[in-house]
């Protein structure tokens, strides 16, 4: 995969709401190319609801969202197209094979079959699929199905990747090296990564981090220097149970 120079991620006063309830209240952050960002909230936090402004699934009446360098209103097409995305439910054809789900992918994307070739062989091996290209997604673990669903968002070589919730339903071990994974690719490809969870250890100390609470954020800075001291997992009870 190439190295990257973008302009990562920028949201400026975003506002949401369903009917009479605040889902998202003012929320801006930039996110510099090359970051791994950890959006951290509970359940109910509004970060589905972030996901669904970012992706476009529907818009926000004020606010801005910048993907790379393109406004998401403005210019919807070239802002998505520079983002790759990881939904919490799976989105792969469970009957094709890893290789047919990446081809499939692709094609959608207007790459020709030579361009193709290239990018699908680097996304395999990238995350450590080569060997099971020919397996049917059907018969893959949860985290052989997260890793080939990262792959594929990579294949049109985005500078931006969102992840919403990629570990729900994996184990311990299987969260750990899809986390693993998704951090080489910020360090050896300048990726920008917003990964949102609500569990703690899969956010190191070096991350940037969004604490979003009741559709507010209520801190922004690095794991280590949001904690200050505790352990990050103490910390981000405390912070949530204070607006609870």
């Amino acid at each position: 995969m190439k190295s990257r120079s973008n302009k990562g991620l920028t949201v400026d006063g975003l506002s949401f709401s369903y009917g009479a309830k605040q889902a998202l209240d003012d929320v801006s952050f930039t996110i510099a190319p090359g970051q791994f960002c950890a959006l951290l909230g509970p359940n109910g936090a509004g970060k589905s609801t972030l996901f669904g402004l970012l992706t476009r699934l529907f818009t926000a009446p004020q606010g801005r969202i910048e993907i790379g360098g393109h406004d998401l209103q403005k210019t919807p097409l070239l802002a998505l197209g520079r983002m790759g995305v990881v939904f919490q439910q799976t989105t792969l054809d469970l009957d094709l094979t890893i290789l047919q789900n990446l081809q499939y992918f692709s094609a959608l994307h207007g790459l020709s079959r030579r361009d193709a070739a290239p990018r699908i062989e680097a996304a395999l091996a990238r995350m450590d699929l080569t060997q099971r290209a020919q397996e049917k997604c059907r018969t893959l673990n949860g985290g052989h199905r997260r890793r080939t669903e990262i792959a594929r968002a990579l294949l049109h070589q985005p500078d931006f990747l969102l992840l919403d919730e990629p570990t729900v339903g994996l184990d311990a071990a299987t969260r750990s090296a899809l986390t693993q994974h998704v951090h080489r690719l910020c360090a050896e490809t300048g990726l920008t990564v917003l990964w949102a969870t609500h569990l703690t250890d899969e956010v190191a100390p070096t991350d940037q981090v969004i604490l979003l609470h009741q559709g507010k954020i209520l801190r922004k800075g690095t794991a280590h220097e949001l904690r200050a001291g505790q352990p990050l997992k103490d910390w981000f009870l405390d912070m949530t149970r204070q607006d609870a």
